[in-house]
């Protein structure tokens, strides 16, 4: 049976992601021929469930860690036990499609100078979700979105480009970008190789973005395959700690533009670029607090 399964290892890191980490690997042993499960210290009942429901699976690997982490360092974890050829990182909270992965792995093949290929990845309602394929969200880049600049770019293109991508028109056939979304990676493993592992000082996002970089700097190209679906339950495991993911989410932020901006910009723009970021998640902060105190309040007051 294994000869008709793609030649990939499927590498999910979970944690706490529930009942939706038993589909996503019920539809992965449908397609791929490995399939690895990192669990990153889950305190629910996802990993005992996975357990119960795949306990006679010979192709399934565990392993656990003793402590959450993040999100790189579990990749790295999973990359350490693959046997196949390829790797697929996918979330715990999505859902490969009946015959994309082996599109993917078609598009992979098709050309020994592409060491990364991400497809379609959709929302439930089946719209296209943001950071699929994307640009490089550079300083620039980032205070034009920032600041809402990025609708000038009907008229400057150039100079607002906006690095989310998903508002263009869906190409017809896979295209070269810059960066896709680390929720849906298929890798060749001589790139791994080349490349090196997932930087495992980022904690929580921005980790795919590193990622691509360094495939780009190394002459690996990376390709948008838009006939590959995946649904994408998008933010299901943060969800229940919304400040802890963007406190991450800015520090790695702040570590993706020094580690390869800084040479680029001047240190002073360095410095406001840095403090924009955390004066954006401190405006975050203060929303969060004063939504759960104004809820308070109303509670009492009935």
């Amino acid at each position: 049976m294994t000869e008709l399964l793609e030649p990939v290892s499927v590498i999910v890191v979970n944690h706490n992601a529930g009942e939706l980490l038993l589909e996503c690997v019920a539809v992965a042993l449908q397609q791929a021929q490995e399939v690895i499960v990192v669990d990153n210290h889950s305190t629910d009942a996802s990993m005992t469930a996975l357990a119960a429901q795949f306990q006679s699976e010979p192709r399934i690997k565990v392993i656990y860690l003793s402590e959450n982490q993040g999100f790189a360092a579990g990749c790295n974890k999973g990359i350490e036990a693959a046997t196949r050829p390829h790797f697929l990182f996918i979330n715990p909270d999505t859902i490969v499609e009946a015959g994309s992965l082996r599109r993917l792995v078609q598009v992979l093949d098709s050309d020994a100078s592409i060491g990364m290929v991400g497809g379609l990845l959709t929302n439930p309602d089946g719209s296209e979700q943001g950071g699929g394929r994307r640009a490089v969200p550079t300083p620039w880049r980032s205070f034009v979105r920032a600041f809402g600049l990025n609708r000038l770019s009907a008229w400057w293109p150039k100079l607002f480009f906006d690095f989310y991508l998903h508002k263009q028109p869906l190409p017809s056939e896979p295209i070269e970008v810059e960066a896709i979304s680390g929720a849906l990676m298929l890798v060749r493993r001589d790139a791994v190789t080349d490349v090196g592992l997932w930087d495992d000082a980022y904690f929580l996002h921005c980790e795919d973005l590193d990622w691509c970089m360094r495939f780009r700097q190394k002459g690996w190209r990376i390709v948008f395959v838009p006939d590959a679906p995946v649904l994408h339950y998008q933010g299901h495991s943060s969800r229940a700690r919304p400040l802890f993911v963007e406190w991450h989410k800015h520090k790695g932020m702040v570590r993706f533009y020094r580690k390869f901006f800084s040479h680029q910009y001047p240190g002073v723009l360095m410095w406001l670029v840095a403090a924009a970021v955390w004066v954006r998640f401190s405006a975050l902060f203060a929303g969060y607090w004063i939504k759960r105190i104004v809820a308070r309040l109303q509670a009492w007051s009935e």
